[in-house]
């Protein structure tokens, strides 16, 4: 695949864009012209070529700016990664999937030699040669699960299986949706999903665990999660809120079409084959709404989506106060044609 890493930043000046191939293989989260949460689970096998879901981990032209947005958020705040103890083997079932994943998919940047436990890593993107004994912490400038996710993007969870339940145990998150790791580390399943409206009393979290607690070795599984930014900024938690919380206020008609974002999660989740852990796997896409209208499908849709949505789950996705603004704006592209199903642009 040729491509080139763009050279841009998620903070000050923000100077984040998408090309046209990036815009049109955006995941754009809607199938249907309205929305309400749901597992909307499917397994996570490979998707048409060129698409976010080609291989098991996109690789894409933010890479290497999402990287080093990463390793500045990680130099403020180094509680953005944390691990207890026991999790130590799932970071390394973590790296070994990756690794494996990133060679096998992309061999042009990305190569991983093994002789026994003796491995030997290149991340030619960020010029990175590590040679290790697998299983042996002391071989790597850092734990298992540091190391591998410095060099991988999204966020990333691993959660403990005992007792029925999971457990979120392990992590590296800077680029989330207002929620916090130092948090919610040690939480149970449905103690980190409590804030999400409408989903406890339909049930979702339940069938969700039961689900989640039968997920199989090699058969991962993924879904799309979705909410609002203003301004391309990866690092919206909470420990930072003063600094993305007042952006929601300076919106106008002037300017929303180049500063609000959609913001989509695609979320994995594996099974790993030693710990028994999960991963779960979060990697965060943005586009401003300029480059969005230009596939006239998706504005139409998320026109509806944005005035239609039950205002309970628009508070909770921290839209509600500009909500109208995107409805104003979103409604030049609404021309009131039918949407075909899916959101492929080209469906």
């Amino acid at each position: 695949m040729g491509l080139d890493f763009n050279d841009e930043t998620f903070r000050n000046d923000f100077t984040f864009k998408n090309s046209p191939r990036a815009i049109r293989r955006f995941p754009f989260p809607f199938d249907r012209d309205d929305y309400m949460y749901s597992v909307n689970m499917e397994p996570h096998v490979p998707g048409r070529p060129g698409s976010v879901f080609e291989h098991m981990f996109d690789v894409d032209e933010h890479y290497v700016a999402e990287m080093r947005d990463r390793a500045q958020v990680l130099a403020d705040d180094p509680l953005r990664c944390q691990s207890l103890p026991h999790m130590t083997l799932a970071g390394w079932d973590l790296l070994e999937l990756i690794m494996e994943s990133k060679a096998r998919d992309y061999p042009q940047w990305f190569e991983l030699h093994k002789n026994g436990n003796h491995w030997h890593w290149i991340n030619r993107p960020l010029q990175i040669e590590q040679k290790f004994t697998f299983l042996d912490e002391t071989t790597l400038p850092c734990g298992p699960m540091e190391y591998i996710t410095r060099q991988a993007q999204g966020d990333f969870t691993l959660q403990d299986q005992r007792d029925d339940n999971l457990w979120i145990e392990a992590g590296m998150v800077t680029t989330q949706a207002d929620w916090s790791l130092d948090f919610d580390i040690g939480m149970s399943f449905h103690e980190w999903h409590a804030p999400v409206p409408k989903a406890h009393q339909m049930g979702v979290f339940d069938r969700a665990l039961k689900f989640l607690l039968k997920l199989q070795h090699g058969a991962p599984v993924r879904r799309f999660n979705w909410t609002m930014t203003v301004d391309p900024l990866l690092d919206t938690s909470p420990e930072n809120y003063h600094i993305w919380g007042p952006t929601k206020t300076t919106l106008t008609r002037e300017n929303i079409g180049h500063r609000q974002h959609l913001r989509v999660e695609l979320q994995t989740l594996h099974r790993l084959p030693r710990s028994n852990a999960i991963a779960f796997p979060i990697r965060c896409y943005l586009i401003k709404f300029e480059e969005l209208v230009t596939v006239p499908k998706w504005a139409r849709r998320l026109h509806r989506v944005v005035r239609d949505i039950d205002p309970e789950l628009a508070t909770y996705k921290g839209f509600i106060r500009n909500r109208e603004l995107m409805v104003e704006y979103l409604s030049q592209f609404d021309d009131g044609a039918p949407t075909s199903a899916g959101w492929w642009p080209d469906a």
